[in-house]
């Protein structure tokens, strides 16, 4: 009954109700050819128990226990266990998108305050509730720019995520924006300044970077900016590591934002949902897709929350429309509201310093190994780094994972260029004994004939 709500005498009612004496009779006018006169060919079914029991074997099949020195876009925290008791509450689980706001008081009082947290993070006027994620929210600012601007040409590093960078010319492709790649510094692994400037023409909406950048590298924020404004051309800044904030100083001089809100209590899940929002100045509140939720007080003079903008086809006209593609995804932000509200500013720094030291550790441990070099060494970094060796990425990450390691993602399938590297991540979850046993191993490559 738990699965098969309605019981045979209740649906008998229904078939008596309809005229049918039985469920062969209520599909009698789908001609017999297309009809299917055998049980499914599925296993028969189980009893709860036995369900039960079968899901506690196959969840003993994964691996558990292991070492991940994994970042590139997705990043591993510690969720506070709070974050899923009050998430998985009705009146959020089961809250679709606030339409009416008599009724939906706490869905947008959670995306105030979220809207509110990122602002203070970033440094920007308002912030949207929300994108899908962090590429969609990239390409999304980039439209975002066109608009404002007149102009339909974007600058974007090859620094910026490499999928991110796919989903944007998905996008460019059918909107009509061409876009220009610029390379990044080989010493430094930020964005060529020379060549940025270069790329930049009349018709150039807007240069796009992303700090952290794909190698963890910090860019310099206010020489970009400097450089695209003196062009009238509008600095997007996209971040993919968001706690970075909590240490780095946000982009201030960038016209938008585009942040991945996943290190926000938000957990990896094979890659989504994630969090993406969209930051700006105030002057381009009405071009920024999504939604945007107010604080008011009612006729008794009672503080209340409301939709006070929503530039979505689903509320304006389809033309006016700045996206078809902000979805609400107000639970994976109240993930990241909950995150921030239970760490706190203070606690925010702490774990980005700590985040910062474990990667700082880790880079000078496995660059200390022989045949091991850290690339882009001199450039300030927050928790990722580019390890270079003289053993090809797919051996060392196999021997690492004899021994429950997954090692750094490898770069040549985007990065040829920079030969035998990999993107390492150090976070609060890998311990110094975990950091030091990866060197071990990377220490213990077979001598070559």
């Amino acid at each position: 009954m738990r699965y098969l709500p309605k019981s045979p005498a209740e649906r008998a009612e229904m078939l008596d109700e309809i005229g049918v004496s039985s469920i062969a009779d209520l599909f009698s006018v789908v001609p017999a050819e297309y009809r299917l006169e055998r049980d499914l060919a599925i296993p028969a079914q189980l009893g709860e128990s036995e369900i039960i029991d079968f899901f506690k074997a196959a969840a003993a099949k994964n691996a558990t226990g292991y070492a991940s020195f994994l970042g590139a876009g997705c990043y591993r925290h510690y969720r506070p266990v709070v974050i899923d008791s009050l998430v998985q509450r009705g009146e959020f689980l089961t809250s679709y998108t606030p339409y009416q706001a008599e009724i939906t008081q706490g869905t947008l009082q959670a995306i105030f305050e979220f809207q509110t947290m990122i602002c203070e993070l970033t440094g920007m006027d308002v912030a949207n509730a929300s994108m899908y994620e962090g590429s969609t929210g990239a390409a999304e600012s980039i439209m975002m720019a066109a608009r404002i601007t007149g102009r339909s040409h974007s600058v974007v590093a090859t620094s910026v995520h490499p999928e991110y960078r796919e989903v944007m010319a998905t996008y460019a492709q059918h909107q009509g924006l061409p876009s220009t790649t610029v390379a990044y510094d080989a010493e430094t692994g930020r964005v060529n300044l020379a060549e940025l400037e270069a790329a930049i023409t009349p018709d150039t909406a807007c240069v796009l970077i992303q700090s952290p950048n794909f190698f963890g590298v910090l860019e310099d924020v206010a020489a970009v900016a400097e450089i695209a404004h003196a062009k009238g051309a509008l600095l997007v800044v996209s971040i993919a590591e968001a706690l970075s904030l909590g240490i780095v100083k946000p982009p201030v001089e960038a016209d938008i934002v585009s942040l991945e809100a996943q290190s926000f209590g938000v957990a990896i899940s094979y890659g989504g949902p994630f969090c993406g929002v969209i930051a700006t100045k105030e002057k381009y509140i009405r071009q920024m897709p999504g939604r945007l939720a107010g604080q008011t007080t009612d006729a008794d003079g009672n503080r209340g929350f409301v939709l006070t903008l929503s530039t979505r086809e689903q509320h304006i006209r389809r033309e006016k429309a700045t996206s078809n593609i902000c979805t609400n995804q107000a639970l994976v932000a109240l993930m990241a509201t909950i995150f921030l509200t239970v760490y706190g500013k203070q606690g925010i720094r702490d774990l980005a310093i700590q985040n910062l030291a474990k990667a700082d550790f880790a880079a000078k441990t496995l660059s200390a190994v022989p045949g091991a070099k850290l690339l882009f060494a001199g450039s300030p970094r927050f928790n990722e780094f580019v390890l270079s060796t003289t053993e090809p990425p797919a051996e060392l990450n196999a021997r690492l994972l004899e021994q429950k390691i997954i090692g750094g993602a490898d770069l040549s399938r985007w990065y040829p260029e920079l030969g035998h590297a990999t993107l390492w991540c150090a976070t609060e979850l890998n311990a110094r004994a975990q950091i030091e046993a990866a060197a071990n191993i990377l220490a213990s490559a077979p001598v070559e004939a």
